[in-house]
């Protein structure tokens, strides 16, 4: 199978906190990420639908990745796990 991949995905374990007005904040763990966007664990049955756009915090051990929350979009769901897209500009990006 052709990677169709622009960005090369980095493997982590960085806490994700997903926020939208609709189902409030949902917490999970990054499993990689890429300048592109992240694969997102989730913690709850329940994951926000496809083409959703959330505002996404990431945190370490040590304190928060980013002050601000970014904003993201829901890609693609499996079982658990959710694709999620940088949707700005990524010269403004944490990553």
């Amino acid at each position: 199978m052709d990677e169709r991949r622009r960005f090369e995905r980095r493997p982590t374990s960085i806490r994700v906190e997903l926020t939208h007005p609709t189902f409030g904040t949902m917490v999970g763990y990054a499993k990689d990420i890429s300048d592109g966007g992240a694969s997102v664990m989730l913690d709850v049955d329940v994951k926000p639908p496809v083409g959703t756009e959330v505002s996404v915090v990431f945190r370490k051990v040590s304190g928060v990745v980013n002050d601000n929350p970014v904003k993201m979009k829901v890609m693609h769901q499996q079982r658990n796990i959710v694709g999620l897209m940088f949707t700005g500009s990524l010269d403004t990006q944490i990553f």
